[in-house]
């Protein structure tokens, strides 16, 4: 779920979910070389990654198309020396390893990068070639003339790479960096990080070239040289979440897999509920475990912070009476998470918003169900997860490949845009709903296949149960004649791979 990062928030919830799975990790954030690249890395250092990868404009792997590697981005010159040194003069070099690539092709490079701040370098592309590549950039046809990437046989039979030959190249870029440290008069690529002052501009007795002002990129900021650059353990420690609680508490399922019911009060600065625990499930017991649902089982109060649920492994159910923020669900991974009103609530949850923005974003397996309305972007890259909400505002369903949606409510504009795969339904009794979805990804129909009526009226009796939702039992008791008030909505991508399903003279029951 990185693929859409539309604010710096966005990437620091990112983080800390990343953190909360595996707190010795690094998290690593890639950016291109681009004016301006300095203020981005300064929030992604506050945003508590551990590396800053600056990319330049001159690297790229042989299935680059032209276009990009020719004309996306700067040299990685001007970003890491932008970046080094905003990050500098508001103090956050310390909590960073920056690291360049982008068409390094000497040690001569890797030196010059240190000196202008780089702690790490990557040199994908010349590995990459001393193993045979010859950058036809076709990759993607299957046809690599000297077998690097094929799956024919044929070709593959060309490949005459070997781990020695990356082993040559890197052993000849440590003997050239060690003779122009000694050259230098240092002893490691630690002493001369940051040593911008080492480097003076050369006149090529070229007017155009020597046209060029290049002192920009040879600032030193005051204290860079003083840095201590260790780079041995991750710098940004986020604060525990809930999950600490919940696993020293469910001790005797996380050591014995004994079956357990906690509870806690929430309020919406405990964030990434389930995730360390989900993390701990997976350590223990694997990600394909024999767990009921239900195995931990953690009931909450009150309102829940972002990303409840990311990344919940199958045997861990988070129940919410209350409310919940934004990513409920992100990744979801085999959990199930449940989110209803309080008891005393005297509002019709269906039309009320329950959960945030972006829930279930990128999920891959489990259940959602929740007693009121979605926000934007719900179920966006959805691939496998099954839910039941009460109405979503605009963009749901986007980019869905899988997994089952029921809205039993109103839906907002552009639904289901870029939607291959999966199947949502939509109760619209109204019938506005054909109004506000992208027809040129989806079609539509009644629900009138058994197989299709049967899924929906299951996880419609299932929501009910969950969440004692009215709306959900209002309709499955007049189910009848609620049943034509549902839209079926079925990826036209599908149809070329089904018997087409919407079809009531199909008895073709596809799989899921």
């Amino acid at each position: 779920p990185h693929h859409d990062i539309y604010s710096i928030e966005d990437l620091a919830q990112l983080i800390y979910d990343l953190k909360q799975i595996n707190p010795r990790a690094k998290v690593t954030v890639k950016l291109v070389a681009s004016s301006g690249v300095g203020t981005i890395a300064a929030g992604v250092a506050k945003a508590k990654a551990d590396v800053i990868l600056i990319s330049g404009h001159n690297g790229g792997t042989g299935a680059s198309p032209a276009t990009s590697i020719k004309y996306a981005g700067l040299p990685w010159e001007m970003g890491l020396t932008e970046a080094h040194q905003v990050l500098a003069m508001n103090k956050l070099r310390d909590r960073i390893t920056l690291r360049t690539d982008g068409g390094l092709r000497t040690g001569r490079d890797i030196v010059i990068a240190a000196l202008m701040g780089a702690e790490e370098y990557g040199i994908g592309t010349a590995a990459l070639i001393a193993m045979g590549c010859i950058m036809v950039r076709q990759c993607q046809s299957n046809t690599c003339p000297v077998g690097v990437c094929t799956q024919d046989e044929r070709l593959r039979a060309k490949f005459t790479g070997s781990a020695d030959k990356v082993v040559n190249l890197i052993t000849f870029y440590a003997q050239e960096v060690r003779e122009i440290l000694a050259e230098i008069g240092a002893r490691s690529l630690d002493e001369i990080i940051g040593r911008a002052d080492l480097l003076t501009q050369v006149s090529r007795g070229h007017a155009d070239l020597d046209d060029l002002d290049l002192n920009p990129l040879l600032i030193t900021v005051d204290g860079s040289d003083r840095i201590v650059y260790d780079r041995s353990k991750p710098r940004n420690v986020v604060p525990d979440t809930l999950d600490a609680e919940i696993i020293r508490d469910g001790a005797r399922f996380f050591e014995d897999g004994e079956k357990m019911q906690l509870s806690y009060a929430v309020r919406n600065t405990h964030r990434t509920i389930g995730t360390r625990a989900s993390s701990h499930i997976v350590k223990k017991f694997g990600m394909r475990n024999n767990l009921q649902p239900d195995h931990l089982t953690v009931k909450l109060t009150g309102s829940a912070g972002q990303s409840l649920g990311a990344f919940a492994a199958p045997g861990l159910k988070i129940e919410v009476s209350g409310d919940a923020n934004d990513y409920v669900g992100k990744g979801l991974s085999g959990g199930t998470v449940v989110v209803r009103p309080p008891m005393a609530s005297p509002l019709d949850a269906g039309d009320n918003t329950i959960i945030g923005n972006t829930v279930l974003y990128g999920a891959t397996d489990g259940h959602l169900f929740a007693a009121g309305r979605a926000g934007e972007r719900f179920a966006v890259r959805n691939s496998g997860a099954k839910v039941v909400v009460e109405g979503c505002g605009s963009n749901g369903c986007e980019y869905m490949t899988g997994g089952v949606a029921v809205i039993l409510g109103g839906i907002g504009a552009n639904f289901g845009a870029g939607m291959t795969g999966g199947m949502a339904y939509v109760w619209d009794p109204e019938g506005e709903a054909e109004e506000m979805m992208n027809l040129d990804s989806i079609v539509t129909s009644a629900v009138s296949h058994p197989h299709w009526e049967s899924e929906l009226r299951g996880l419609i009796e299932r929501h009910a149960a969950e969440t004692g939702s009215r709306r959900a039992a209002r309709i499955l008791q007049h189910w009848e004649t609620e049943r034509a008030n549902f839209v079926q909505i079925c990826p036209k991508e599908m149809l070329t791979r089904i018997a087409h399903p919407l079809s009531p003279e199909s008895q073709a029951v596809p799989a899921e």
